[in-house]
């Protein structure tokens, strides 16, 4: 049996982390892509990384599948994803998700206060 606790440290070993300033030097870039996880309501309240997609953690694997009706084509299996939420936990989860999926260029970038924190560009939702 699994636990919300054994599920976060097997994603955190399949996914690297990526620190906000490591991030910064990716944002705008063709071949990555920036991916929000939270909620409408929390993207409202603080905006988001400059250029991210926001596709809330229940819709991610509907919008990661190509064989999905509702695939996004923003989901490149040649790209790397930069997954992030409001403390780190979702995007953990999303990106092992991801990787189970076939994306293997998948980080970790926490949560949103460390790259607000840290200077990142942020844009209103």
């Amino acid at each position: 049996m699994k636990t919300v606790q054994s599920m976060l440290a097997e994603a955190q070993a399949a996914v690297p982390a990526i620190s906000p300033q490591e991030a910064q030097a990716l944002v705008g870039k063709a071949d990555v892509l920036f991916l929000d996880v939270r909620e409408p309501p929390e993207l409202a309240a603080s905006g988001k990384v400059q250029g991210a997609l926001a596709v809330p953690r229940g819709l991610v694997e509907f919008r990661a599948d190509p064989a999905s009706p509702m695939h996004d084509k923003a989901f490149d299996r040649a790209k790397t994803i930069v997954c992030y939420c409001a403390s780190g936990g979702r995007s953990a989860l999303v990106g092992k998700t991801l990787k189970d999926m076939g994306y293997d260029k998948v980080r970790n970038l926490g949560g949103f206060k460390g790259w607000v924190d840290a200077g990142g560009a942020v844009e209103k939702a």
